[in-house]
């Protein structure tokens, strides 16, 4: 589960703001009562702010290695996000304290990429955006996939993996309950996105508990746990998933078709969210880290559009095609030598582009990441709904590489043409580099 709501997606930002202050050692030169005294007070603010992001959210914790909260679940109650607004406001109010003009240069770089985190997260909050907490990417449907970036070493680490079971639907139940003030506010994303999600749902409602998403932790145990606890550590697994699992599924499948989906509007687009435009104009602002208009950003947008437009059809001449250019698009949407045959032959092409680009890494960048990543095929269970590729960062340790994800569902409709970008984009240089 990569993230199931706004506030796991926003805390994940703050988290990695804070792995950039981390890495921006300040460099003070000035006497205890000045630059230096402020430094020290703004490095606590961080280190504190990073440990209340954890306890916050105990899945990025645990997809950073930290193991401390690993026998719970976020608290997503209505209550928790509007202390979450609260605690962050205070937290500007400290910042407030501090002149940037006389900040060092490396303190007032890590000062305005944590205020600037903190004043979106707060400008963010009167949308009521925390009351879509899944779409049909990620969220609460697919929460059995945390198992796949845990490692579980000790007796101790499989009894938090039970605890974290035993706890679901108590989870479960509080996000329904986000879901259903979502409903009341008219707050809920488009029925063509959400109408992918009953599916999902519905393969988590297993008979063999052995087929659930949740057991894979049981599958395989370190050498040093003993056979006895073992079988008890596997009966347990069993009870839960049975007795919690399934019927905590059960219910929200149930509630996601009769209540849920359909409150789902049949149009797409903010407009029709309330206060939507003001919802379109922040996010512009906030993923632009710009002032331009949705107006100005879109006609950005078109004049982009028909530069590269020229560009491809000067490449269809020089090709030699012959036929209009809805007709080359055409052929490369349809034409079987731009598609691999299977999902073998298109896993084996993307390493191929990988290896190809890893030797040519040191060329260009002078600090390379020790973490290694690596090339692994999206989960069946979400390949038809997510996107052809994705990247998961490493855990904070590095015990656990980066890794690369790409989508072998229906090769027939993956273009070659387009893997070399996929893989510059999300593993390298790419994300492994802007998160390892």
């Amino acid at each position: 589960m990569r993230t199931t709501d706004s506030l796991i997606h926003r805390i994940r930002q703050c988290l990695t703001v804070a792995c950039v202050i981390i890495l921006i050692p300040a460099v003070v030169v000035a006497g205890p009562d000045g630059p230096a005294a402020d430094s020290t007070a703004l490095e606590t603010i961080y280190a504190a702010e990073w440990e209340w992001a954890l306890r916050e959210d105990p899945l990025t914790a645990s997809h950073l290695g930290d193991p401390r909260y690993n026998d719970r679940w976020p608290d997503v109650s209505l209550a928790s996000f509007e202390r979450r607004h609260a605690h962050r406001q205070d937290v500007l109010k400290q910042l407030d304290k501090f002149d940037p003009a006389k900040l060092a240069p490396d303190d007032r770089l890590n000062y305005r990429l944590f205020r600037r985190q903190y004043e979106l997260d707060v400008e963010e909050f009167p949308f009521h955006w925390h009351l879509i907490p899944l779409n049909q990417r990620e969220g609460i449907q697919d929460a059995g996939s945390l198992a796949d970036v845990l490692r579980l070493a000790t007796l101790k680490d499989y009894h938090d993996w039970l605890t974290r079971l035993d706890a679901f639907p108590a989870y479960l139940d509080a996000t329904i309950v986000l879901m259903r003030e979502g409903i009341r506010r008219r707050i809920v994303l488009p029925r063509i996105v959400m109408e992918r999600v009953p599916h999902q749902i519905a393969r988590q409602i297993v008979s063999d508990p052995e087929k659930s998403l949740f057991y894979k932790p049981f599958r395989k145990f370190p050498d040093d746990i003993a056979e006895a606890d073992r079988t008890a550590l596997i009966a347990a697994a069993r009870q839960a998933i049975l007795e919690k699992i399934v019927p905590a599924y059960r219910r929200f499948a149930e509630f996601f078709e009769h209540d849920y989906l359909p409150a789902c509007p049949g149009k797409v687009g903010a407009w029709q969210l309330p206060r939507g435009k003001e919802l379109y104009e922040f996010r512009a602002r906030q993923f632009t880290t710009t002032r331009l208009t949705p107006q100005e950003i879109h006609e950005i947008g078109q004049r982009e559009v028909r530069r590269i437009r020229a560009e491809m059809e000067l490449i269809v001449k020089q090709v030699g095609f012959q036929g209009t250019f809805k007709q080359f698009l055409d052929h490369l949407r349809t034409d079987p030598q731009f598609y691999y045959k299977d999902p073998n032959e298109l896993m084996a092409a993307y390493l191929i582009v990988c290896k190809k680009i890893d030797p040519q890494l040191p060329k260009l960048f002078r600090k390379l990441p020790r973490i290694p990543y690596g090339v692994e095929p999206i989960p069946e269970h979400i390949a038809p709904d997510t996107t052809t590729a994705y990247y998961r960062q490493p855990s904070a340790d590095g015990s656990r590489a980066g890794m690369f994800f790409v989508n072998l569902y229906r090769p027939e409709v993956r273009p070659k043409y387009e893997m070399e970008a996929l893989s510059l984009h999300e593993a390298v240089p790419g994300h492994h580099l802007q998160i390892a």
